[in-house]
């Protein structure tokens, strides 16, 4: 059994706890709903906070250990407990989540209004509840009920905030979210009845537990994984199961897409590290080669119809179906180069992604449409707003010096010791990746002067892009801190992905100290 160190205060119960009694307060005290914007993010900024000095004493040199654990009984018939923990990766994916949601607070301030504003931002409080629950989990039974609850909020936020058409977006994310929730549900029946036969006894349902205990083999093992990487493989998402998200970004608030997109899609790479890798350890060589063909055909149909899309949220999804193919590919490479860098990757994308979704709401609000070719010469117009998306927009396609470089480069590089071909086909998606950028940013903003008279971003406005600007020259210049926390966690999950069979790659570790070869 893996290592657990023992949080000495609850820090991941009081953070959970925080964010849904806030939102309860919210649905129950209607005086409170008046002002709801400055106590949404009131509560966000003191979970940040309390994230921050959870972390501080996180042993970054020992990444790869469950530290601020929390076991608490809960179903002890079937040896599923409510139980918290986070490895480098998961305090990573935390502090991402809790950074984004006070900022997504701010972006909203002036999207709803009354009583409309008061449920929004108990929805944003509970669903920031959830993602916090959700990557501190430990037990698989427990992930698995919160992967489900996550439908929950998303759901509302869509379909009860979204645009015109969110009956319809709301609907397609709740049909393929139950069917991956479904088919994961299988796995973890599955899971359970192996794990029955091997020992005679009912299973301790942790993650650090069920590693290696599942005594399927063959054809029944490889089964049980695609119950699970089938579930991660829509919320990632890859394809072909993404065309759920170009609907649902294009309908929902700029602000539930940046959450959705930035935080929420990453339970799906999360989960293939966290869960498949030590649950699952070592699968046939085929079924590596197969996951990497899907995730290499992911990076160039997004970044294909990212080109060919109209409307610019539809395009912002359609770039992250790419980008997510970069990680997933990553992952199945074997390489703890190229996983680190996926890790790295996914809170990078969080960031540069979740600045374009809002910055193109901005432009929605004063433009009344997100489509491209209603827009014409709005640098003149709208100088910070242009400038704005384009630092967005650089940083998500790899501008060294901002977000995206670095976790791209690793990703490439690793990949390109173990899976040259796909590593290949990896740069074509980068080539792409300008031409889906920067031809937008041509047609929306450049050329003459329009006949019309809108602001330019105000004070808030500003603050919500400059701290994600901030964010993403920080992670450009320095990734050092992160990459040392989640390194362990890549050497480990190397070799776990390796084929059966096979040797996990040899590669080298970057950290903020230089390279140390591993």
């Amino acid at each position: 059994m893996q290592t657990v160190i023992e949080a000495a205060f609850p820090w991941l119960t009081v953070m959970i706890l925080l964010a849904l009694v806030a939102s309860a307060l919210l649905w129950l005290i209607k005086p409170l709903r008046s002002v709801a914007r400055p106590f949404a993010l009131g509560v966000s900024l003191v979970i940040l906070v309390i994230t921050v000095v959870a972390l501080a004493g996180f042993d970054m040199d020992q990444g790869n250990i469950v530290q601020l654990a929390e076991t608490y009984p809960w179903i002890p018939t079937l040896g599923v407990s409510i139980a918290w923990g986070v490895n480098g990766m998961g305090a990573v994916m935390i502090l991402l989540a809790t950074f984004l949601v006070p900022v997504v607070v701010l972006a909203g301030w002036n999207d709803f209004d009354g009583e409309r504003a008061g449920g929004y931002f108990a929805w944003i409080l509970f669903l920031e509840a959830n993602m916090i629950a959700l990557f501190a989990a430990r037990d698989v039974f427990l992930f698995y009920i919160l992967f489900e609850l996550m439908i929950l909020p998303m759901y509302f936020l869509i379909g009860r905030y979204g645009g015109k058409n969110r009956s319809h977006a709301a609907m397609k994310f709740l049909l393929f979210s139950i069917a991956g929730g479904l088919i994961m549900l299988v796995g973890v029946i599955g899971v359970f009845v192996s794990v029955v036969q091997t020992q005679g006894t009912i299973p301790n349902f942790l993650i650090d537990s069920l590693a290696g205990s599942i005594a399927a083999t063959g054809s029944t093992k490889v089964w049980l994984f695609l119950a699970f990487f089938i579930g991660f493989a829509i919320k990632a998402p890859m394809w072909p199961v993404h065309t759920w998200l170009p609907d649902t970004a294009e309908e929902s608030p700029a602000g539930t897409s940046a959450l959705l997109v930035g935080v929420l899609d990453k339970l799906g790479t999360f989960g293939m590290i966290a869960i498949c890798a030590p649950l699952f350890a070592h699968m046939p060589h085929a079924v590596n080669v197969t996951i990497i063909v899907f995730a290499v055909i992911s990076i160039l149909w997004g970044a294909l119809q990212a080109i060919a899309a109209d409307n610019l949220m539809r395009l912002v999804a359609y770039t992250s179906v790419s980008h997510f193919g970069f990680m997933v590919m990553a992952i199945y490479s074997g390489s703890q180069l190229a996983i680190s860098g996926a890790i790295l990757y996914m809170v990078a994308h969080g960031v540069g992604t979740a600045a374009l979704f809002l910055v193109v709401g901005f432009l929605g609000q004063r433009g009344g449409t997100h489509s491209i070719s209603h827009y014409r010469g709005w640098q003149r117009v709208t100088p910070v707003l242009a400038g704005t998306f384009l630092v967005s927009g650089l940083a998500t396609i790899a501008l060294p010096g901002l977000s995206g470089f670095i976790p791209e480069y690793l990703v490439l590089m690793g990949t390109f010791d173990v899976v040259p071909v796909a590593a290949f086909f990896a740069v074509v998606g980068v080539v792409l990746a300008a031409v889906y950028i920067l031809l937008p940013y041509q047609k929306v903003f450049t050329g003459p002067k329009p006949e019309i008279e809108v602001p330019d971003l105000n004070a808030r406005e500003k603050t919500v892009m400059g701290v994600l600007i901030a964010a993403m020259l920080a992670l450009g210049f320095f990734p050092g801190p992160i990459l040392d926390a989640v390194n362990p966690v890549a050497t480990d999950t190397a070799v776990l992905v390796t084929a059966d069979g096979g040797d996990a790659a040899t590669d080298v570790v970057v950290s903020s100290e230089g390279s140390d070869t591993k």
